[in-house]
C-alpha cells in the first residue's frame, strides 16, 4: 500500500497542488502586507518562511502557513505603537521564540478541546467568507485588500455593503475572466477529463490563470472596454538587480530590546498567532481524507521557528492559515511536499517573473477563490450537521454567523461558548436516567457524575412520589463527585419519611466508601 505522506512517492498529487497554492498565496501576502501598513515584500517574505521552513519542520501534511489576515489589526497598531517598522520585526523574532517555548511546554494540547461542531462552522464560515468577499474583485471592484475577512473592513465598508458598492464600478472584462475561470475549474473537475492523464497533471487553476493572462492582453491590444487596468491586476515589487532586491529586506533593531512596549507585542502575537494556527491546523485535520491527526505541540514548535526567521529577514507574522490549506487539500495534495514548493516558488516568481506575474488579473485569483469557498460550505455540510441533532447544529450555524459578523477568533470564542453550554446541557441529562416500572423505579448513573449533576440529581428525587421502591446502581459510572454521593446519602436518610424504599446495587463500586457509610 502506498505510503500517502512520503513526498517522494506523491508528485503527481502534490506538484499540480502547489501550484494552486502559489497562485492562491501570491495576492494574499500582497493584501496583507499592503493592509498591514508594511512593506509589500514582508508578506511574501512571510509566506517564503512559512512555506520553506514551516512546512519542513511541521508535522502537518497539508497546512500551509503563512501571514495571516486575522494579526493584520495587531500588526497595524503594533508598528504606529512601536514607531518602526524593523522596531515590530524585534517583537516577531520575540514572539517566535515564545511559541516555540509554548510548544516545549506541550500548550498545543488545548487545540485537542475545540468541538468538532465548532471547527466544521469554522470551515462553512471561511467559505461563505471567500465567496462574500471575492464577489466585489470579480466584478472588477478592488478597494478592499485581497485577503481581508473581518466583517468591518479599512476602507469603511462591512463585506455586504462593499458588495452593493461593487455593483457601481463594474469592469466587464474582470467579470469575463471571472467567469471563463470559474468555467475552466468546472470542466476541470469533470470525472471524464479526469480519466486523461494530461488534466491530472495540469492544475486547472494554472490554466485558467494563464487564460486570464491572454484574455485580458487581447483586450488591452484591441482597445475595448474590456480591458482591465493595471490597479486591478497582481502587484508585485519589480527589482532591477539582486542588490536591489536585497535591499527590499528589512533587519529587526535590536538596540530596542529593553523597550517594554516589545514584549506586549510578542506576548499578543505568540498567543494570537499561536490559537489561530491551532484552529487551523485542527480544521485540516478534519479536511484530510486520510485522517491523518497533525502532532499540535510540534505543530507550535515549527511556528515558533517560523516566526523567529521571518522576523530577522523582514517578514510579517505567520499562521498556519486555512485558505491556502483548504486550497492545497481540495487541489489534491498528499503530503508537505505541495507546501514547500509552494515557498519556493514564491521565492523564485519574486526574483525572477515578478513582471509576468504583475500581468495576472486579480478576478481570475478571485475565480479560484469563489470555487474555493464553494468546496467549504457546500449545502450537503449543512445538512449533515442537521441531521446530528440541535447539539452540533446549533453550535455550528452560530459559529458561522459569529464569524461572518466579527472575526475568526472572536466567532470562534463564540461558537465554543455555544458547543460547551450544549455539552454541559447534554451531560446534565445523559449522566443520570431513571426508568419506572409500576411502583419501581431504577435510576443509573451513567459515565461520570460531577457536582454539575447535582440539581437534576435532587430534581429526578422530588420527583419519585411516596410508597415506591428506588433501585441506585452506579455501577455504569467510572467517576461520581463527592457532591452527588452526599445528595444520595441526604436522600436515603430522609427517604422513610416519605415511605420509599431504597436499594443499592453492589456494583456501585466506584463509591466504595459511600456504601460503607450507607449500609
Amino acid at each position: 500500500m502506498q505510503n500517502v505522506s512520503n513526498p517522494f512517492g506523491n508528485f503527481k498529487y502534490d506538484i499540480p497542488a502547489s501550484v494552486v497554492v502559489f497562485l492562491v498565496a501570491l495576492p494574499l501576502c500582497l493584501g496583507i502586507a499592503l493592509a498591514s501598513g508594511a512593506p509589500l515584500l514582508s508578506g511574501i517574505i512571510a509566506g517564503i518562511v512559512g512555506g520553506i521552513v514551516i512546512g519542513s519542520l511541521s508535522g502537518s501534511n497539508l497546512s500551509v502557513s503563512g501571514p495571516a489576515a486575522g494579526l493584520t489589526a495587531i500588526v497595524i497598531q503594533a508598528i504606529h505603537d512601536l514607531g518602526a517598522y524593523q522596531t515590530f520585526l524585534l517583537a516577531v523574532v520575540i514572539a517566535g521564540i515564545l511559541q516555540f517555548i509554548l510548544g516545549l511546554l506541550r500548550a498545543g494540547s488545548i487545540g485537542h478541546f475545540f468541538p468538532s461542531s465548532v471547527i466544521k462552522g469554522m470551515l462553512s464560515a471561511i467559505g461563505l467568507i471567500l465567496i462574500l468577499k471575492q464577489i466585489p474583485h470579480a466584478l472588477g471592484y478592488d478597494k478592499d485588500y485581497e485577503g481581508d475577512e473581518a466583517f468591518f473592513q479599512p476602507d469603511g465598508e462591512n463585506t455586504f455593503s462593499e458588495i452593493l458598492s461593487a455593483v457601481n464600478y463594474l469592469s466587464p472584462g474582470a467579470i469575463v475572466v471571472c467567469l471563463v475561470t470559474i468555467g475552466i475549474l468546472i470542466l476541470w473537475d469533470n470525472p471524464v477529463l479526469k480519466k486523461h492523464k494530461i488534466f491530472q497533471y495540469i492544475p486547472g487553476p494554472l490554466v485558467a490563470v494563464l487564460t486570464g493572462i491572454i484574455l485580458n492582453v487581447i483586450f488591452q491590444s484591441s482597445g475595448t472596454i474590456f480591458a482591465i487596468q493595471p490597479e486591478h491586476m497582481v502587484t508585485l515589487p519589480i527589482s532591477k538587480n539582486f542588490d536591489d532586491f536585497l535591499s527590499l529586506f528589512s533587519a529587526p533593531d535590536f538596540s530596542q530590546i529593553g523597550n517594554p512596549k516589545i514584549y506586549i507585542t510578542a506576548i499578543t502575537l505568540a498567543l494570537v498567532a499561536s490559537l489561530e494556527s491551532l484552529l487551523s491546523i485542527e480544521a485540516c485535520d478534519k479536511l484530510d481524507e486520510f485522517k491523518r491527526i497533525t502532532p499540535l505541540n510540534r505543530e507550535l514548535r515549527a511556528q515558533g521557528i517560523g516566526n523567529f526567521v521571518s522576523g530577522l529577514i523582514g517578514g510579517l507574522p505567520i499562521t498556519a492559515v486555512i485558505v491556502r490549506s483548504s486550497a492545497n487539500i481540495n487541489s489534491g495534495a498528499r503530503t508537505k511536499l505541495s507546501t514547500i514548493l509552494h515557498g519556493l516558488m514564491l521565492l523564485t516568481a519574486v526574483v525572477f517573473i515578478p513582471t509576468v506575474l504583475n500581468m495576472i488579473p486579480l478576478a481570475a485569483l478571485a475565480g479560484i477563490l469563489l470555487m474555493t469557498g464553494y468546496k467549504l460550505t457546500k449545502p450537503s455540510l449543512y445538512r449533515e450537521m442537521f441531521r446530528k441533532g440541535w447539539e452540533q447544529f446549533i453550535p455550528f450555524i452560530v459559529t458561522i454567523i459569529a464569524i461572518l459578523i466579527t472575526n475568526l477568533l472572536v466567532g470562534i470564542f463564540i461558537g465554543i461558548v455555544v458547543g460547551v453550554f450544549f455539552v454541559l446541557k447534554s451531560n446534565f441529562y445523559e449522566a443520570i436516567s431513571i426508568v419506572k416500572h409500576g411502583d419501581n423505579y431504577l435510576l443509573r448513573l451513567n459515565y461520570s457524575v460531577s457536582f454539575l449533576n447535582k440539581s437534576i440529581l435532587r430534581q429526578t428525587f422530588e420527583r419519585i412520589p411516596e410508597g415506591s421502591n428506588l433501585i441506585i446502581d452506579g455501577g455504569g459510572s467510572q467517576f461520581i463527585d463527592a457532591d452527588i454521593i452526599e445528595t444520595i446519602q441526604d436522600f436515603i436518610l430522609n427517604a422513610p419519611s416519605r415511605n420509599i424504599q431504597v436499594e443499592l446495587k453492589k456494583s456501585f463500586s466506584s463509591a466504595s466508601e459511600f456504601f460503607r457509610k450507607s449500609n
